[in-house]
């Protein structure tokens, strides 16, 4: 893996756009996002500040498959957190990066998030490397249904459930004690019967081999790469910087608190997404 051989200056939210833009312009930039590009719009994130003093275990994907009691636990964690999650709208950075695709700066985007926040705002080319909770997956027969329209089925079987109140997680479900879910009814594949799972990538599962080589495809089409709002802890995100570095691309970093990999970046800024994208989408633009 190439290395810089200096770590790299940090710049606050106004100077560091200014910084980026000379990084970027006249290059075709492959933006990677992660959590802390949707915690502007209350989706809370694994690793921001002050995380850690929250700190919560994600679901893991083996014991989805093959507990029933954590699926029960799940399921009733997600028909709480919906709402909110499903409400949430785009903040100014997904929105400044939609602009940056519009403007031909932005070649597209790969992102670790699961809201279809970046669809919201009018991203056009946008791999989801962990999938979406908008869907869910039959495991028996791979129908797929909205997340909606199980929302309504789940509400059905669960009545008065939806009263409680509960914590918005990262993942789109919500704090809930685990007395609380004993009675809990899980919903069913409406086509066969069979076990549903929301059509993301669970902690100790794989991005499926075509969406990591379609996002390795859309990376081999940019010169320079902009990481915004990840740690990059996860290294299904941070194959990325890693490829980026060895093809001596420029690299442009952009999030709040520890980032894995940070010592590879050209340009490194302090700051939150939506405070720095807007300025980086103004600056680009003026040239």
């Amino acid at each position: 893996m190439t290395a810089r051989l200096e770590q790299p200056s940090v710049f606050d939210a106004l100077e560091g756009a200014e910084v980026l833009a000379a990084l970027l312009r006249g290059r075709c930039v492959v933006v990677l996002t992660g959590a802390g590009c949707s915690t502007e719009s209350g989706i809370p994130d694994y690793r921001g500040p002050g995380t850690r003093a929250r700190a919560r275990n994600p679901i893991q994907h083996r014991e989805f498959l093959t507990r029933p009691e954590v699926r029960a636990r799940y399921w009733a964690r997600s028909l709480l957190g919906w709402p909110r999650f499903s409400s949430a709208r785009p903040n100014a950075a997904h929105q400044s990066l939609a602009v940056l695709e519009r403007d031909g700066f932005v070649r597209g985007l790969i992102t670790q998030n699961v809201d279809r926040l970046h669809h919201a705002a009018g991203s056009q080319r946008v791999i989801e490397l962990h999938g979406a909770l908008a869907r869910v997956r039959c495991l028996d027969c791979e129908a797929i249904e909205s997340r909606a329209e199980l929302q309504e089925r789940l509400l059905a079987l669960n009545p008065g459930f939806a009263e409680r109140t509960a914590e918005l997680r990262p993942d789109g479900d919500a704090e809930l004690p685990v007395e609380a879910v004993q009675a809990f009814q899980v919903a069913s594949c409406t086509r066969c019967g069979g076990t549903l799972k929301p059509d993301v990538v669970f902690f100790g599962d794989n991005v499926p081999p075509p969406t990591v080589e379609a996002a390795f495809a859309l990376l081999e089409e940019g010169d320079a790469l902009l990481v915004v709002g990840s740690s990059l802890a996860v290294y299904s995100g941070f194959r990325f910087l890693q490829r980026a570095a060895d093809r001596h691309m420029p690299i442009g970093l952009i999030n709040m608190g520890e980032c894995r990999g940070g010592e590879l970046a050209d340009v490194r800024v302090e700051a939150r997404a939506g405070e720095v994208l807007p300025h980086l989408s103004v600056a680009l633009a003026n040239g």
